[in-house]
């Protein structure tokens, strides 16, 4: 039998939850609700960027919903990807990563992920595990 539809009101999200990185307030959105994927709200206030930290086992896709960031990958950080409203990325398992908001504005991401609560594990520097 099908479970039931779960809305979650934008009134309800609105304070940061769940795993943190410096720089970026992450918001919990859909968690603890399906066992195979969540959802979030990361905003990035301007001139931040994050940890460098990777999501484990878990696949992610970015939505640019407002604003224009920067996803950093790659060997010691050495690939820069940019995002504006209404792009996409995604982020494979383990990858290592950091966004980062050089703008003067707010950047705004949905972040859904492959798993029931998202993993961020912050990480020392690049290459570390």
């Amino acid at each position: 039998m099908p479970g039931e539809v779960q809305v979650k009101k934008a009134s309800e999200i609105n304070a940061p939850t769940g795993a943190q990185t410096e720089g970026m307030i992450r918001m919990n959105a859909i968690t603890d609700m399906s066992d195979q994927i969540c959802g979030t709200v990361m905003i990035a206030k301007p001139h931040t960027a994050s940890a460098i930290h990777h999501h484990g086992e878990e696949d992610t896709i970015v939505y640019a919903a407002k604003g224009h960031g920067t996803i950093v990958s790659g060997p010691n950080g050495s690939k820069r990807q940019d995002l504006g409203p209404g792009d996409f990325a995604l982020i494979p398992a383990y990858a290592q990563h950091q966004e980062v908001n050089d703008s003067g504005e707010d950047i705004v991401w949905i972040i859904t992920r492959g798993g029931r609560n998202p993993i961020v594990e912050n990480l020392d520097g690049w290459g570390e595990s």
